[in-house]
């Protein structure tokens, strides 16, 4: 009993390389936000050239749309950069430490000693494509009455509470 015991616990052990799958998959996928995002930041300045020949009525069309365009830019990083986290929090936390990261004068900013710092490391980004994510949606928002205003107040109320309160849970 005791040898299947022993068998049966290194199984056990060894099954955690099955996160080796969530690691490769998240830093792919990461590497793909990241250049996708930054072939649109490219033909963000491809497009920015319309704006100088521009009329007046126009350039303020194209001013919005490249401020929404860099802004979703800015999210695109964003998730690229959750991906990222949630590929080193993995490892580290199921494989092994990562010696280089350990060796390195570099902010300790990707280090990860638990599942609880790695959710609240995913969870500031995460709140910060959010506020990213509403300050899009704003852009383009029209107001047609008085409530509109009063709704979207709200929003940013609520946006700047969550920020708030972000900030202090590390304290």
């Amino acid at each position: 009993m005791k040898l299947v015991e022993k068998y049966f616990e290194k199984f056990l052990w060894n099954s955690r390389f099955m996160v080796l799958a969530a690691v490769l998959s998240s830093l792919l996928l990461s590497l793909v936000l990241f250049v996708i995002t930054a072939i649109d930041v490219g033909s963000l300045f491809m497009h920015a050239g319309e704006y100088l020949g521009a009329t007046a009525e126009a350039r303020k069309i194209l001013k919005i749309e490249m401020v929404a365009h860099t802004v979703g830019s800015i999210d695109g990083f964003l998730l690229a950069t959750i991906l990222l986290i949630f590929a080193l929090g993995l490892y580290e936390l199921f494989i092994s430490d990562i010696d280089e990261a350990k060796n390195s004068d570099c902010s300790k900013v990707l280090e990860i000693n638990s599942l609880d710092d790695l959710k609240a490391k995913l969870s500031k980004v995460i709140l910060m494509i959010l506020v990213v994510t509403f300050f899009e949606v704003s852009l383009s928002m029209t107001f047609t009455g008085a409530l509109d205003l009063v709704y979207f107040s709200l929003g940013i109320l609520m946006v700047s509470l969550a920020l708030y309160f972000g900030s202090k849970s590390k304290h």
